[in-house]
Formats: C-alpha cells, sequence, structure tokens
C-alpha cells in the first residue's frame, strides 16, 4: 500500500550534512543508470532549447521521433526563421498542445532580430523569448552550458521534499523555499550529471503514483522518506 504524499514523515524536519555523499553517490548511480535521449547527447543550447519547449508537458518517449524528424529539416535558428508556420505545426503536431507549437515560429524570429540567430546565456534574456518559462531557461542555461542550475519539476520537487521531510503539493515547484533547497542539492561542479541523474532518479525509484524503490535508492540514507521507509521495515523484521 502506497503512503499518501500528503503525510509527514516521522521526526522533525532535519537538513542534510551530508551533501557531498549525497552528491556523489548520485552522480555514481546516475552515470550507470542513464537515461539515452538524443537531447541529452548534444550541448548545442540550440537543439536543448527545441528539445525543452517539446518536453513541455510530454512525455519523452513521444518527443524522439519528433524531436529527431525537427532538428534534420530544421537544423539551427536560421533555418526555423525561414521555415513556414504550416511546416512547423506538421512536425510538431503530434505532440498537441497547439499553442506552444504556436511559439516556436515567433521565438525563431525573435532570436535571429536580436541575437544573430544565437541562443542568449542569461536567464533573463531566455526568458523573453516566445514559450521559454524560468524553468526551461534554466535547463537549457544547465544543459547546454553546465550552469549551476535548480531543474525544479514535480520529479525534483518530490525527491526534494522527501529528502529534507517536507510535504509537496503541485505549487511546490514555484516556490521559493523548494527551489533553493534543491539548488543546495546541486553540485556547482557537475549540475547538468546531477540534474539528469536526479530526473531519472524520478522516473525510475522515487516514483510518485506507487511507493517508491526506496531500498534501490543511492541516497536513501540521507532522505527523511527514505530513513522512515528502513524503520518501518525494522519494525516489521
Amino acid at each position: 500500500m502506497s503512503r499518501p504524499e500528503s503525510r509527514k514523515p516521522a521526526g522533525k524536519y532535519r537538513k542534510v550534512t551530508e551533501i557531498p555523499l549525497l552528491q556523489s553517490n548520485l552522480l555514481t548511480w546516475g552515470r550507470e543508470n542513464f537515461r539515452d535521449y538524443p537531447w541529452r547527447s548534444t550541448q548545442n543550447p540550440y537543439e536543448i532549447l527545441i528539445s525543452e519547449v517539446m518536453l513541455h508537458r510530454t512525455q519523452s518517449e513521444q518527443v524522439v521521433q519528433v524531436y529527431l524528424k525537427f532538428i534534420e529539416k530544421f537544423p539551427d535558428v536560421r533555418s526555423l526563421g525561414q521555415a513556414s508556420e504550416h511546416e512547423i505545426h506538421e512536425i510538431m503536431h503530434p505532440l498537441g498542445l497547439k499553442w506552444r507549437i504556436d511559439l516556436v515560429y515567433p521565438m525563431a524570429v525573435f532570436l535571429n532580430d536580436n541575437y544573430h540567430g544565437e541562443i542568449p546565456k542569461g536567464k533573463d534574456e531566455l526568458k523573453l523569448l516566445p514559450g521559454v518559462s524560468e524553468y526551461i531557461a534554466g535547463a537549457v542555461r544547465c544543459f547546454a552550458w553546465d550552469m549551476h542550475e535548480a531543474i525544479a519539476d514535480t520529479n525534483t520537487i518530490r525527491i526534494t521534499g522527501r529528502i529534507f521531510g517536507l510535504i509537496t503539493r503541485d505549487s511546490s515547484r514555484r516556490s521559493k523555499r523548494f527551489k533553493d533547497l534543491l539548488l543546495e542539492l546541486v553540485p556547482p561542479s557537475r549540475p547538468r550529471d546531477f540534474n539528469y541523474a536526479l530526473l531519472d532518479l524520478g522516473g525510475k525509484l522515487c516514483v510518485k503514483w506507487m511507493e517508491p524503490l526506496c531500498g534501490q535508492c543511492p541516497i536513501q540514507q540521507f532522505c527523511q522518506y527514505g530513513l522512515t521507509k528502513i524503520s518501518e521495515d525494522e519494525i516489521i523484521l
């Protein structure tokens, strides 16, 4: 029987004091359990920007073929800006969310007009682009340039809440408190690898819709939720 997400773990809130070891354990696990998607094999900021736009509210497996076809046809901002909106819709329509598709062409036009077809590195500049949220801006900075960013989605915030023994809600991914705690976990030296590992942990082990696989988790010993699970298992034994 799964534990409701709203249940508060036993014990008081305890700040993680062994973050370097947590980071090391998760990075090792992430290297061995890496989910290999085509946008993860590049650090081209344009390709990563397109992938993040496509991944918004869409499962990764649905995006793969659309992404590959899109990048083949429009390999850079200039070629995308020369496309017709009909061509963009034709490729992206299997992903749904028409409003998202409608923003891709204006985004290319804006980049060509203001940045000579290059992707800006600044978060504020990225957020000026049509269709680019704070999350997408942070993801592009992290995955393209390995910048120290917290990738705050439902998976990573759920993991953060469990680590620190905090209740999470749908609104938590917009909470400054949770984002600050998540950023505290991300090592400044390897944010790209760490964030991919954290996303994979949320997809494989620290899941929402069933009992999390705490016994297989590389950071269970640092997690308030995971420690509660160990205590329950000891009581059963």
